[in-house]
């Protein structure tokens, strides 16, 4: 068995996310369930529906980075499958620049990367004047890569993706900025909920639907303030179809055995069409290693 937090996992976790071996979400994977049992999907949804259909699986979904905001398309997932949140994980994202095992960085005129690592390595593309590739994701750039012959191409990705695909690290941690971290969620079925315990910190995270009304969020958030409940995130994303309607992902600092937070929620209820509760979980030491 496995203990993460508190929580008791099969030694063998069948862990499913969206990407190629090797991608930040595949590190994340590592780090919480060593030893794990690994599935990739190709869209974020494979893998929540993955983990609505089988019940073994838990799914590791990244829901912000630190540098280029919440990911997209998640928040939208979140209350369409009702998967439960397990734990949270905070993953340092380091990039490097990887080139076939005969190339040199003299060879090198294009790199090739998802998007978002491009425009976070743009100290060393402008330096080296190279031209840029789009790909779907990191690793998946490292795997075309090393199928192809072409030694003037490299990529951006994880040391793990170098090691994976047998690529030859040109240089490490290339990023621009080197406080690049994503959080992660561990999401699946029948999650069990910690016993609350005075001394531990912990995360409620919930996805409401205000009332139609003057004021509602206002009104809603109010029962916060008044029992002295703090806030880590609130964020708005529009229900889908509609420009009138939004729903709100809220991240809180307490357990809901918290009685304190348990007059917040009733105080946010009345002011709610709906109020989804996807998980309580202990808060990840990362939250406070600068407090």
């Amino acid at each position: 068995m496995i203990n993460i937090d508190g929580i008791i996992f099969m030694q063998k976790q069948k862990v499913a996310f969206q990407g190629e071996l090797g991608a930040y979400s595949h590190i994340a994977a590592n780090k919480v369930f060593p030893n794990c049992e690994i599935k990739t999907c190709s869209t974020f949804e494979e893998a929540f529906k993955t983990a609505v259909s089988d019940d073994q699986f838990k799914i590791i979904i990244p829901l912000e980075n630190s540098l280029a905001g919440r990911v997209a398309d998640i928040h939208y997932l979140l209350p369409k499958y009702k998967l439960q949140i397990y734990a949270e994980h905070f993953q340092k994202v380091e990039h490097n620049l990887l080139a076939k095992p005969d190339a040199q960085m003299t060879d090198i005129k294009s790199v090739r990367s998802h998007a978002q690592a491009i425009g976070q390595c743009q100290e060393i593309i402008n330096q080296h004047k190279f031209q840029t590739i789009i790909s779907t994701d990191t690793a998946g750039s490292a795997k075309d890569l090393s199928k192809g012959k072409d030694k003037s191409i490299a990529a951006i990705a994880s040391e793990l993706s170098a090691e994976i695909y047998k690529l030859k690290i040109l240089k490490k941690n290339i990023e621009d900025e080197k406080g690049n971290v994503t959080r992660f969620l561990i999401m699946g079925k029948n999650a069990t909920q910690p016993d609350f315990k005075k001394a531990v910190k912990y995360i409620t995270t919930c996805i409401f639907r205000l009332k139609s009304e003057p004021s509602a969020l206002y009104k809603c958030l109010g029962g916060f303030a008044t029992n002295q409940i703090n806030l880590t995130k609130l964020e708005s994303f529009s229900v889908k179809n509609t420009f009138d309607q939004v729903n709100f992902y809220i991240d809180i600092e307490g357990h809901i055995e918290d009685v304190s937070l348990q007059k917040a929620l009733e105080e946010l209820g009345f002011h709610t069409q709906k109020l989804d509760i996807l998980g309580v979980y202990e808060a990840h030491p990362f939250r406070f290693k600068n407090k």
